[in-house]
């Protein structure tokens, strides 16, 4: 296991990271995991959303509901968990994990709207709203994901408010690569949760004046995740869906474990 510190995560250039953690007196974290049996048949990296407590930072989300934000982090939770799964259940795969840790205030330091961040793959991304920060600690370990060249890389966070709306409280969605998406729907079924593959249009990511892109409440950042994996030969997939719904909502952690040891035909 190896822990960055906001030092490290500063001289790595991980601009995501350190913008959404710059608020809080308790510092941003990227953890890297890694199981690795002997003789491993297949690879995969599992990247995890952990913001340990979302305010929108100086975005400010209403009042209401802002008590569930501890929940924030349940992408880490869910990827630790599978990685320690795989161990446990001493499966053919090797398992790179990263959990992408910080907690999200509106302090002094915080990041602004109007800020431009340079991430760790040199991107620059203009921050319109500081309450999309999953996007930016996300696309910041998937670059590091991406580099461990693995089969299938699957990222895991709580950006599912447009999924609940369009699928439910009982129903996952699931975007990515063609084979990503189709490797993960079919683990799904022979788990028996629901899921279903979401589109992925390949539109123009918003544009600005002063950076790359933009990361507002549109999906800019993410939409750059697939070109990553393509580009690298690896698929790629991001589950969405309800995380802290009743009755209990699809699991990641099994529907990943179910890919891990039933390979599709």
């Amino acid at each position: 296991m190896t822990v960055l510190d906001e030092a490290a995560l500063a001289e790595g250039g991980y601009g995501g990271i350190v913008g959404v953690g710059q608020g809080s007196t308790r510092p941003p974290r990227l953890v890297r995991l890694e199981y690795a049996p002997a003789g491993a048949s297949r690879s995969v990296s599992l990247v995890g959303k952990g913001i340990t407590f979302d305010t929108g930072g100086i975005s400010l989300k209403p009042a209401p509901g802002m008590e569930d934000m501890t929940s924030d982090m349940a992408g880490a939770a869910t990827v630790l968990g599978a990685t320690v799964a795989a161990a446990r259940l001493g499966l053919d795969v090797k398992v790179t994990t990263f959990l992408a840790l910080a907690e999200n205030m509106p302090g002094g330091g915080a990041q602004r709207p109007g800020d431009v961040v340079t991430m760790r793959d040199g991107t620059t991304v203009e921050v319109l709203n500081t309450d999309a920060e999953g996007r930016m600690v996300m696309a910041d370990a998937l670059v590091d994901a991406v580099a461990a060249e693995p089969d299938l890389v699957m990222d895991v966070a709580t950006l599912t408010g447009a999924a609940v709306v369009a699928l439910g409280k009982r129903t996952g969605g699931v975007m990515g690569t063609e084979t990503g998406r189709s490797a993960v729907v079919a683990a799904a079924e022979r788990a028996g949760e629901p899921f279903w593959p979401s589109p992925f249009p390949q539109e123009r990511a918003p544009t600005s004046p002063v950076a790359s892109r933009t990361c507002a409440t549109s999906a800019s950042v993410p939409a750059g995740r697939s070109r990553r994996a393509s580009s690298s030969g690896s698929s790629w997939a991001r589950p969405s869906g309800p995380t802290w719904t009743s009755p209990a909502p699809p699991s990641p952690a099994h529907r990943w474990a179910t890919w891990a040891r039933e390979p599709p035909g």
